[in-house]
C-alpha cells in the first residue's frame, strides 16, 4: 500500500484495471472505487454509452487515465477491441474484472420467455465471461507480472434457491465459479483468478421492488439491509490489489450474511 500527498490510502497505485460492464451499477461502482484506490482504467459498455461516458468523467475528474469500449459480450469477439486498445492506451492490464451481464429482470429482459432468459444469460455471463478470461490469461502471459482475473458469480450458487429466477441463475453464474476454479488451477502461479458473489445489492432491479417486498428480502439478511454498489466494489478491488497475492481459486460473498 501506499499514500498520497494527502494521506488517502491507495491500494492499486499506478496499477490497470478493465471492468466490462462499467456503465452503471455495480461495474459503474468498481471501476469509480479502482479509480480511487490509483487505478487508470478500461471501462466497456454494450449499449449504456451515456452511462460509460458519465463514469468515464468521473474517473478523470479524479485525475486517472480512463479509455472507453464498446464491447457486447454475447459475440465471440468482443473481448479483442478490449485487449487491442488497452494495449494501445496503457501497454497493459494488472487486473481485468469481469462484471458484465444480461438484464433479464428489468426493461425488455422481464418480457423475455424463461427459455430466451436462459439464453441470455448462459451466452453473456458465462460465455461472455469465459472468451474474455481466456483473452485476459492470453493478454497476462505476456506481462512479467502477470495480473488478476475477477468474474461475478452469485452468493446463492454454493446453496441454490427457490424460484425458476434462481434456476436460471445458478446455471449461468454456477458455472462461472466453477469454471473460475477450473482457470485458476491452470494459470497460477502467473495470474490470480477469484469469483465475487453477491447478495442483495441496491441496483435497477431493486429499485423496481415495492416496499413491502424489499423490506421482507432485508429482513432475510442478517445484517437487515440490502448492499450498496460501493461495497461489492470495495471487495473486488482487495481483491484485485497486490495484499490479495496469495488468494486465487476463492469466491468472496459480499452478502450481509444471506448464505452463511
Amino acid at each position: 500500500m501506499t499514500l498520497s500527498p494527502q494521506g488517502v490510502e491507495f491500494l492499486l497505485p499506478g496499477k490497470v484495471v478493465l471492468v466490462t460492464g462499467g456503465s452503471s451499477g455495480i461495474g459503474r461502482a468498481i471501476a469509480l472505487a479502482s479509480a480511487r484506490a490509483g487505478a487508470d482504467i478500461v471501462l466497456s459498455y454494450a449499449v449504456n454509452r451515456e452511462g460509460a461516458e458519465a463514469a468515464a468523467a468521473e474517473i478523470r475528474a479524479l485525475g486517472r487515465g480512463v479509455e472507453v469500449v464498446q464491447a457486447d459480450l454475447s459475440d465471440t469477439g468482443a473481448a479483442t477491441p478490449l485487449v487491442e486498445r488497452a494495449r494501445a492506451r496503457f501497454g497493459r492490464v494488472d487486473a481485468w474484472i469481469n462484471n458484465a451481464g444480461a438484464d433479464v429482470l428489468t426493461r425488455r429482459g422481464r418480457d423475455l420467455s424463461w427459455t430466451e432468459k436462459l439464453d441470455l444469460l448462459l451466452e453473456v455471463d458465462l460465455r461472455g465471461t469465459v472468451l474474455a478470461s481466456w483473452a485476459a490469461v492470453e493478454m497476462m502471459r505476456n506481462q512479467p507480472t502477470g495480473g488478476a482475473i475477477l468474474n461475478m458469480a452469485w452468493d446463492h450458487v454454493s446453496g441454490g434457491m427457490e424460484g425458476q429466477y434462481a434456476e436460471i441463475f445458478c446455471a449461468a453464474k454456477g458455472g462461472v465459479y466453477s469454471f473460475s476454479r477450473a482457470l485458476a488451477r491452470t494459470v497460477a502461479p502467473q495470474i490470480r483468478v477469484n469469483v465475487l458473489g453477491p447478495g442483495w445489492v441496491e441496483t435497477a432491479w431493486g429499485a423496481e421492488l415495492d416496499g413491502k417486498t424489499k423490506q421482507r428480502i432485508a429482513d432475510s439478511v442478517p445484517l437487515r439491509r440490502w448492499a450498496a454498489p460501493e461495497e461489492i466494489a470495495a471487495a473486488a478491488v482487495f481483491l484485485a490489489c497486490d495484499d490479495a497475492n496469495y488468494i486465487t481459486g476463492q469466491m468472496l460473498t459480499v452478502n450481509g450474511g444471506a448464505v452463511i
